[in-house]
């Protein structure tokens, strides 16, 4: 496998500026880096992205999280082993990233029961985090970027 082109946020001046910035000022915003890491390799299953899947995985690994937790990610609603607060986090992760799947892409009920699970300040850091992954996933995809190149 061959990447299409030099990934874009490498070549293109201050983009990879722009998204380190972004996810710098996300993780000031009180997601447990868990969730965020949970979230992003959720995400990124959904896209199709092999280089964030690899990393994510990978990411959570190093943090010291189970196999279990980690090869379960695909099937969280029936595994017995992610927290009500990570629940919701993957269920707006799922929403966010496949908003044009459904008329109300981001249902309420999703919605209302992230907010029960994070404070506001937080809620808003996720959403950017969601934000932010699908861009990676997005740029990756496009650019067929080869998964453990990076």
């Amino acid at each position: 496998m061959q990447a299409r082109m030099e990934h874009p946020a490498l070549s293109v001046p201050g983009v990879m500026d722009g998204l380190q910035a972004l996810a710098k000022a996300v993780s000031r915003g009180g997601l447990p880096k868990t969730t965020a890491e949970l979230v992003n390799l959720r995400a990124s299953q959904l896209n199709g992205c092999s280089v964030c899947v690899v990393m994510h995985a990978r990411d959570l690994r190093k943090a010291g999280e189970s196999e279990e937790r980690i090869s379960a990610v695909s099937a969280w609603r029936d595994a017995p082993f992610y927290t009500d607060a990570e629940r919701a986090a993957l269920a707006l992760s799922e929403a966010v990233t496949r908003l044009a799947d459904r008329d109300d892409p981001v249902p309420d009920e999703v919605y209302d029961e992230a907010a029960r699970q994070f404070e506001e300040p937080v809620l808003k850091a996720l959403v950017v985090q969601l934000t932010l992954i699908n861009a990676w996933n997005r740029l990756n995809v496009t650019t067929r970027q080869v998964a453990g190149e990076w």
